[in-house]
């Protein structure tokens, strides 16, 4: 099968590395590049081979180009998805996908109307040991999930015109809970605050609730000087303890701790090489433009929880 052309539209950090990992793929072509600055872009362009653009809608008229990722500033993700959707591509935006939830929507909905595949990189749901332990909650090894608790922290710089944490980090360990728990949160409590960065809030503790009294627990920030990255599911007879950075998994029960072993794998490759197979029509989308609207309201539900004070309930 001929590969699927591709583009990558943002050519900071998340973008080069999309780039790179479309190029190592067979199923793809990487074809362009695009960036409002011209010289960031055609860095990118010429490390990987392929035309730089620093107009995106010149870049869209490319008949060759079938897919894009979009790899901007978060307060600008929805407006290129919306003019590739419109260009007719398919589109992996990056998480948070938008700046607000009506914006998400308006994505969905083109995005149907066109008949187009949109996908969200919620990259933490493609590492192998997020996948083994979904499939432990599904087959019960665990017994009852009861409680999941993560750790996402490390410093960062002020941000200019973007968004805070909750959106930035936060939101990819409230997809991974929605996703664990198979189901969605019924109310969210939240505090969150600024210490170091004037415009955003740079740290956020967020727990969410789910059917049968069962608890997820967040906790975000900016400011740890060491990166870490880790999660934590309680069952009533195991204990998953996962390291997102290493993927070491270690599995606790009442007689024994195991530790399976996983082989390391770069999630980005296996979510690009996904978002190229479910536009192939071999593989069913792992992540939906709807997971990342969900993902997005729950997001505003814990900001309005710490702005109020009150808990939010959800619908």
């Amino acid at each position: 099968m001929k590969p699927i052309g591709v583009a990558v539209i943002g050519a900071g950090f998340w973008g080069r590395n999309h780039a790179r990992v479309f190029k190592e793929l067979d199923c793809a072509e990487l074809v362009a590049v695009c960036d409002i600055n011209n010289e960031k872009a055609k860095s990118v362009a010429k490390q990987f081979g392929v035309k730089a653009y620093s107009n995106v809608g010149k870049m869209l008229k490319r008949s060759d180009i079938e897919a894009v990722s979009v790899c901007t500033w978060s307060t600008s993700l929805a407006r290129e998805a919306l003019r590739a959707l419109k260009a007719g591509k398919h589109v992996l935006v990056e998480k948070p996908m938008a700046a607000n939830s009506k914006q998400a929507e308006t994505l969905i909905k083109t995005a149907e109307s066109e008949k187009l595949h949109l996908t969200v990189g919620f990259l933490m749901r493609f590492i192998p040991g997020v996948q083994l332990t979904k499939s432990y909650i599904e087959n019960r090894k665990i017994g009852d999930i009861v409680c999941a608790t993560s750790k996402r922290v490390s410093q960062w710089p002020e941000r200019i015109g973007d968004v805070g944490v909750v959106k930035d980090l936060a939101i990819h360990d409230i997809d991974i809970m929605r996703f664990f728990f198979g189901s969605e949160p019924i109310a969210v409590y939240a505090k969150a605050g600024r210490m170091k960065h004037e415009r955003f809030e740079d740290y956020a503790h967020i727990m969410l609730t789910f059917d049968g009294d069962k608890t997820a627990f967040i906790e975000s920030n900016w400011l740890t000087p060491y990166k870490t990255r880790t999660l934590v599911v309680t069952g009533s007879e195991a204990i998953i303890k996962l390291d997102y950075i290493t993927q070491e998994l270690i599995i606790e029960n009442a007689k024994e701790t195991v530790q399976p072993r996983i082989p390391w794998q770069e999630p980005l490759k296996l979510e690009l090489q996904h978002f190229i197979s479910c536009i192939e029509g071999k593989e069913k989308p792992l992540v939906t433009g709807e997971d990342g609207l969900k993902a997005l309201l729950i997001a505003e539900a814990a900001l309005k929880s710490s702005k109020t004070g009150r808990l939010i309930r959800l619908n």
